[in-house]
């Protein structure tokens, strides 16, 4: 009886201990950041719950019908109150593309940035620990890849991978575009989390575990990686709202997402043959929906680096 009278207790605590944090005082008093984090949750959650909160199933391909293709929206002369957004031009919902088409430039997204943030970190970590020619070595090839264009390797990566699995599944598409993503995008948490290493190992903690006998790799993982998260936390979720426009360009320009699985960028370049000929719905909300994602995105990157740095408060 007295734990279960407890565990409320530690919890509301808890919350409480949360609300009263300076991170969270920082958050409430920024119109930005909420706003920002408003329309970032109504866009995810939205991606995340499509079955749910879309009227229709505008990719299959039995409830679609051509005498339904591009209706304006709703509010336009020739509009249907069954399709608020309008149509495209196979009689696709708009509304209900762009719930999904956001489900999978956030998944594309989000899964690069993790890749690029394990490997990122582990390399950062190793060549600011170790130091020497490790050190010297990884960031030379740190140069190399920072002196090639993103979107550039990431084109070549998805063409070499299209050209060595013509027939591919689905599912290898989608990890050979993300990999394309990853590949350039590791480095700046390379860079950031090595810079942060080399002053966390001169620190008092750091040459007591050493002098104790702790492994190195116990000490990377346990102590300095902590310390250094910060920064990368910053980073990741910037580079969310970069990974997300990546995958829209190349999308865009046909070397993205399967056709069968489109994003916004896919949804973005069907429209583009219509905009001349007045059906500019079917390209502007996808637009206004990927603008809408990366803005809030970026707007929370900035206002938890501010939050995160006691010198810029």
């Amino acid at each position: 009886m007295t734990t279960a009278l407890a565990r409320p207790a530690g919890w509301r605590a808890r919350l409480r201990h949360a609300l009263d944090s300076d991170l969270a005082h920082s958050f409430l008093t920024s119109p930005v950041a909420i706003a920002a984090a408003l329309v970032a949750l109504l866009c995810i959650g939205g991606a995340l719950f499509a079955e749910v909160v879309a009227p229709h199933r505008p990719f299959d391909l039995a409830t679609l019908d051509l005498a339904d293709a591009r209706l304006p929206p709703a509010w336009l002369e020739g509009g249907s109150a069954k399709y608020l957004l309008g149509t495209d031009d196979q009689g696709r919902d708009i509304l209900s593309a762009l719930f999904y088409g956001a489900r999978i430039s956030l998944l594309v997204g989000v899964a690069s940035v993790l890749l690029s943030m394990i490997v990122g970190v582990s390399l950062g970590l190793l060549a600011g620990y170790v130091g020497g020619r490790l050190d010297a070595f990884l960031m030379r090839v740190c140069d190399v890849m920072l002196s090639f264009p993103s979107i550039l390797v990431a084109l070549l990566i998805d063409g070499v991978g299209r050209a060595l699995f013509p027939d591919a599944h689905a599912t290898l598409a989608f990890a050979v575009l993300i990999f394309a993503i990853a590949l350039t995008g590791w480095v700046p948490y390379a860079r950031t989390v090595r810079g942060s290493t080399m002053v966390e190992r001169q620190k008092e903690y750091v040459q007591a575990a050493r002098v104790i006998g702790v492994a190195p790799l116990a000490i990377m993982r346990r102590h300095v990686l902590p310390n250094v998260m910060g920064p990368v936390l910053v980073l990741a979720t910037i580079q969310v709202a970069s990974a997300i426009i990546t995958e829209a360009t190349l999308s865009f320009l046909g070397v993205g997402v399967p056709p069968t699985s489109p994003s916004l960028g896919t949804l973005i370049r069907i429209g583009n043959d219509f905009l001349f000929s007045g059906e500019w719905w079917i390209t502007v909300f996808p637009g206004a929906m990927l603008v809408a994602i990366a803005l809030s995105v970026n707007l929370l990157g900035d206002w938890l680096r501010d939050a995160l740095n006691p010198r810029l408060r």
